[in-house]
């Protein structure tokens, strides 16, 4: 009987986290077809991108509320809305890119692997809004150098997830960071913003069967500042952006620890 159960209630989590998964994918075309036309004008020229970026935020707290998700943001600091920044966070779920959009007001673009633009209709705005890279190819990294330079020239911030991918591994709290992000505040001399994202592998994992609705937990910490240093201060840079990060991660799961010993 207990064995019965236990399979019972087995099956209904697979049917549950099989519905809410294409669930979510439905959400993500919803807006995108409701503001279609608005989207594609706010992209014919570069000068629209501001109002392509609310359109954006509009979409991904759509697609929160509408898993529900709900967010809790800690700033040590705010962001100066005249200022270009390179923004930076931790990279565990395909939720990753709703909240950043989410509590990052200030527009910026995002720089993604190329296989994303694969997406139906999510593909079509992301490969002509965003800065795409080939990881594998030399040509297409250095590029993004260029691409971004035009984006910071235009007053936009700049989002890299600076481990590069979600790794495979999923008890990896925070994999290596590669340079890329670092490489490119230092040269155009912007400052760096880490944020952590404490829940968001917990509510929306890329193991299929898994997630649930609830609570994400966002930091926004102090900016790292950039000006004056060279490539010489790259890996210092990296490693405490990245320390202060995986610190953060550590202290929410302590805090989670605490919540479920005292309920």
């Amino acid at each position: 009987m207990r064995f019965h159960t236990f399979g019972s209630m087995k099956g209904i989590k697979i049917i549950f986290w099989t519905l809410w998964r294409v669930w979510f994918y439905v959400l993500m075309a919803i807006p995108i077809l409701v503001m279609f036309p608005f989207l594609v004008l706010s992209i014919l020229t570069e000068k629209g991108y501001p109002y392509f970026f609310k359109m954006a935020r509009i979409w991904a707290r759509f697609i929160l509320f509408g898993m529900g998700f709900y967010y809790k943001v800690d700033k040590a600091q705010s962001l100066d809305s005249h200022k270009s920044y390179m923004i930076v966070a931790n990279h565990t779920s395909m939720a990753d890119i709703m909240l950043m959009l989410a509590v990052v007001k200030n527009p910026f673009v995002f720089v993604g692997k190329q296989e994303l633009a694969k997406i139906p209709l999510f593909g079509f705005f992301y490969k002509r809004t965003c800065i795409l890279v080939d990881r594998g190819c030399s040509k297409s990294r250095m590029e993004v150098f260029n691409q971004a330079q035009k984006r910071i020239n235009r007053g936009l911030s700049v989002c890299i997830f600076p481990e590069g991918g979600v790794p495979d591994d999923e008890s990896v709290l925070l994999d290596s960071f590669k340079d890329g992000a670092f490489r490119l505040a230092i040269e155009h001399q912007i400052p760096i913003v880490p944020i952590t994202f404490g829940d968001n592998k917990k509510r929306l994992s890329y193991t299929f069967f898994s997630g649930s609705p609830g609570l994400m937990r966002v930091k926004i910490h102090k900016i790292v500042e950039t000006k004056g240093k060279t490539g010489t201060d790259r890996k210092e840079i990296r490693d405490k952006v990245r320390e202060i990060i995986y610190t953060q991660l550590l202290e929410f799961e302590s805090d989670t620890l605490k919540m479920v010993t005292n309920s």
